[in-house]
């Protein structure tokens, strides 16, 4: 089997209501792409029909394949999801979408050229931020000065759901990911940074939706915890 150009990855939770015209949109894209892709759900712990809506899906749309995931967890999906697939490039997106299916593109050969990790970013230099609630900004913009301050200095935005890996960076990546939540994002892009690899941030325009999943205050203390663990596995080249 010939190896896709482009793995799109979609980690999904209890999203029976925005994974249909997701995945539409998704396929309709790369149908009209010049180069060879595959999209992979990874369902994951939901209570609804998510996982039936995603197998349904899989039989209408070529190289859509559907990974069940008994746990639940962002991190633990994406982990799943990025080791499953085989592009020579691997993006995972929020099933959202709240960054436009057509900006891929832009963090891949040839418009990107010679990258390693590319993320998207809502705050770099030309980004957008649409409808975003300000005590929503003012909590991110807290907690990514903390990230800078303990993981990733630098960096301006490590949050965005939407990043892309070289095929060979994720397949040394996510083998030494061990943060299944929310945090999961800092991890890899410290681990990725440990091994010497270039993270390119990508500004671009980025539509709020309401309907987000995580809860601010109980995710807050969680992930700070989690930053103490990564700082502390650095220490210890556990990820070495």
């Amino acid at each position: 089997m010939t190896r896709p150009f482009l793995s799109l990855v979609f980690p999904a939770h209890n999203e029976e209501g925005r994974l249909p015209a997701t995945l539409d949109q998704a396929a309709e894209f790369l149908k009209n792409q010049p180069y060879s892709s595959e999209i992979i759900v990874v369902e994951n712990g939901s209570s609804d029909r998510t996982l039936d809506i995603a197998r349904t899906a899989a039989s209408k749309i070529p190289n859509l394949q559907v990974i069940h995931e008994d746990q639940r967890g962002k991190g633990r999906a994406v982990r799943r999801g990025m080791l499953a697939a085989s592009g020579e490039y691997r993006i995972f997106l929020d099933v959202d979408l709240s960054m436009p299916i057509s900006e891929v593109n832009r963090f891949i050969p040839p418009i990107l050229s010679k990258m390693d990790v590319a993320i998207a970013s809502r705050e770099a230099p030309g980004a957008v931020r649409y409808d975003e609630p300000p005590y929503r900004h003012f909590i991110g913009r807290g907690f990514n000065l903390l990230v800078k301050l303990m993981a990733l200095p630098g960096l301006q935005d490590s949050q965005c759901g939407f990043k892309c890996f070289r095929g060979a960076v994720a397949d040394e990546i996510f083998p030494r990911q061990t943060t299944t939540g929310w945090t999961f994002d800092v991890e890899v892009l410290f681990i990725a940074r440990q091994h010497g690899y270039q993270i390119v941030e990508i500004p671009i325009a980025w539509y709020y939706n309401g309907q987000s999943k995580i809860r601010v205050v109980n995710a807050s203390i969680q992930m700070f915890a989690d930053l103490w663990t990564i700082r502390r596995n650095g220490f210890l080249g556990k990820y070495k």
